[in-house]
């Protein structure tokens, strides 16, 4: 038993660390979009699909003599692509399809090792239900995904606070070697204590019963389930990390869970039971609405609880009637295949098909939907059977309820508005553009929403297209630096396009460099929106430059900009590899020696001040913090927080002289710096 079990938790806590750990090398050179993360996932369940194909395919065809040499092979061709660092040579270009690219870069760099570590649960259980064919293999399961969950909860508090990068993917490295040498072992079982090798591997040994083949209903649940959980929990990742941050944490959190449901599904059958789960459901779907129909006036402390506890008790419907589908010992590979197939077309469903299909993330509700389908279809036969209990009737009218709370949840978050002129998604999040205020003259308005979050707005009438609106008021901190920077023909950087509205502070002979990843965006700022034409038809020059705004400055020349405007959201979420100490020594580069950057951090979840605090102090910026939420302020002007940081002393003194809201004390927050290698919400975040 030791080797099998040291094998199978070696393989699931490598296979589950590498997640986060490629995932945040990779991050950055993406934007920082949800998308990445889905295409991450994705792209490991499919190499966990194949790992599981290659186990039930190895044991069913060769006899386990074979099956030991040639696992024993590719358990050697692994270690040969160490270390599983992305090069610089995998940056995307502009043009790169996102999600090819991803696929591609994974592959390349951690195919391979995640390919022989992904087959090790449903091999290395099959081999151990040869060799004991007196004890339930499905115990080395619940161990895989207690490793899996260490792994998780590892490595956003012990790992990743601690080493860097670099050193988190060699550690793994040798990991890899020491689980080679644990499943090595196993392989040297199978050969020495041999299983006789005149019986199939897929075969019948003559002493053995029949075993009557699962039905047809029984292998669409085993797919049907697991992809519905897979759905969800990709789905809850999304809305949580768009609405707040993309980091490793957001990831595990719900992943963890999902793993957690597995431990005690497949543990033991005490831990899930339908008249409770099936209950406690329907509460969490309605508690779900509830937070969905009040989601501005709820806090991130209401909001994390409700997805995550709806996901983790919608998952322990859908693992736990899996389990109770399990098949005899004989047919375990291809139920782990069954499973693992279902995983991945759950993430395949999420990551590629919902952005075509709909507008909004309306996946997270056709689900949950799906799970309550599902349950009702599993609970049906349970009111024909002769041995009906009265809890089995409450079971089926739990699971129509659930349907039916769906159902409401979906309505709630797809009801189409009158006021919504155009709605697109793509790899980079859904956006609508919204038109107001027809019925009143001088006040009509384009407006354009990414997720939930106003991304600036255009008052449409002909004499108020230049007026600026929004985050940008003439008392804002990025108005009062362009307004008040001595030189008369200015140079402006922008890091996010949002409607274009930035542009407008470009006059005659100024020059507007905005940097922009999402071709969606340029076209709607474009074709929806005219503050950018306006400000070429005035006579000053703009450039959009698509693509990562890091990476298209590393490769740029210094643009020597007098004021570079930080204001790239992702919802409400601020890409956290744009405010990192090697970002802001990037954008040092580009400004002129008395540039300024202005630094947007208004956000309803983080506190983002001392983050921005640490960066000046590291890089010797003097730094003024200018809040304009109080006072009176035209309706078209949006409350706003910004953080001007400067090496031009006589500026900064200028600009605090020409507001009441400007600001320079310490943050009261003690947050470490973060780097590329260590970000950390937890003293920032507004709960």
């Amino acid at each position: 038993m030791l080797p099998f079990a040291l094998t199978i938790f070696t393989g699931a806590f490598l296979l589950f660390l590498v997640q986060p750990l490629i995932g945040k090398y990779i991050l950055p050179w993406f934007g920082g979009t949800p998308g990445v993360w889905t295409t991450c996932m994705l792209f490991f369940q499919l190499v966990l699909l194949a790992g599981y194909a290659y186990a039930h395919f190895l044991s069913r065809w060769l006899k386990p003599r074979g099956q030991a040499v040639v696992h024993l092979a590719l358990l050697l061709v692994s270690l040969a692509v160490l270390p599983i660092i992305p090069t610089e040579a995998w940056k995307p270009k502009p043009g790169d399809a996102p999600i090819t690219h991803i696929l591609l870069l994974l592959g390349a760099t951690i195919g391979l090792p995640y390919f022989v570590v992904s087959t090790t649960g449903p091999l290395m259980q099959a081999w151990f239900a040869r060799l004991n064919p007196d004890q339930s293999p499905y115990r080395l399961y619940a161990l895989s995904n207690i490793g899996s969950l260490l792994a998780l909860l590892a490595y956003p508090f012990l790992i990743e606070p601690r080493f860097s990068r670099k050193l988190q993917a060699l550690s793994w490295g040798w990991g890899l070697i020491a689980y080679v040498a644990f499943a090595s072992w196993c392989v040297w079982l199978v050969w020495r204590r041999g299983v006789a090798e005149e019986i199939p591997a897929g075969g019948t040994a003559p002493e053995e019963a029949p075993v009557e083949a699962p039905s047809l209903r029984q292998k669409f649940l085993w797919l049907a389930l697991p992809a519905c959980a897979s759905a969800l929990l990709l789905a809850t990742t999304n809305k949580l990390t768009q609405d707040v941050a993309v980091i490793p944490f957001l990831w595990i959190l719900p992943l963890g869970l999902y793993l957690l449901t597995f431990i005690l599904s497949f543990d033991a059958n005490q831990w899930y039971w339908r008249p409770l789960f099936l209950p406690a459901a329907v509460g969490c779907f309605g508690w779900l609405i509830y937070v969905l129909q009040n989601i501005n006036d709820v806090g991130i402390g209401w909001q994390v609880p409700a997805f995550c506890l709806t996901m983790f008790v919608a998952c322990m419907v859908c693992h736990g009637e899996l389990y109770a589908l399990k098949p005899h010992p004989r047919w375990l590979t291809s139920f782990y295949l069954m499973i693992s197939l279902g995983g991945a077309i759950g993430g395949f469903l999420v990551a590629v098909v919902a952005p075509h299909v709909f507008k909004s993330y309306a996946e997270l509700a056709w689900s949950c939907g799906a799970g309550a389908v599902l349950t009702w279809l599993v609970c049906l036969p349970d009111w024909r059977a002769p041995n009906f209990q009265w809890w089995r009737f409450h079971a089926w009218m739990a699971g129509s309820l659930v349907a039916m709370a769906v159902c409401l949840a979906f309505y709630i978050q797809s009801k189409e508005r009158d006021n919504v002129v155009e709605a697109t998604r793509n790899f980079y999040g859904a956006m609508s553009v919204l038109e107001y205020g027809k019925e009143t003259p001088g006040s009509r308005y384009l407006l354009l929403q990414h997720g939930r979050i106003t991304h600036g707005f255009q008052l449409t009438d002909p004499d108020q297209r230049r007026r600026i609106t929004s985050y940008y008021g003439e008392q804002s901190g990025v108005a009062l630096a362009i307004r008040n920077f001595p030189r008369p023909q200015k140079r402006i950087g922008v890091v996010g396009l949002g409607t274009g509205t930035t542009a407008a502070f470009g006059e005659k002979g100024d020059y507007v460099r905005i940097y922009e990843i999402n071709e969606e965006v340029r076209r709607i700022a474009t074709s929806r929106f005219t503050f950018v034409n306006d400000t070429i038809g005035v006579g000053g020059k703009v450039d959009i430059i698509m693509g990562d705004a890091r990476l298209s400055m590393e490769r740029e020349e210094p643009q020597r900009f007098d004021v570079l405007a930080l204001d790239a959201f992702s919802s409400d979420a601020i890409p956290v590899h744009l405010l990192t100490k090697e970002a802001v020594a990037i954008y040092g580069k580009h400004l002129a020696p008395d540039g300024v950057l202005a630094v947007h951090i208004s956000n309803r979840y983080l506190d983002l001040e001392p983050v921005v605090e640490n960066v000046a102090k590291e890089f010797g910026y003097q730094r003024l913090s200018i809040s304009d939420g109080d006072g009176e302020r035209d309706w078209w002007i949006y409350s706003s927080t910004w953080v001007l940081l400067s090496k031009n002393k006589e500026l900064m003194t200028l600009i605090a002289s020409r507001t009441e809201s400007a600001k320079s004390e310490a943050s009261a927050k003690l947050v470490p710096l973060w780097t590329d290698d260590y970000v950390s919400l937890w003293p920032i975040m507004s709960w």
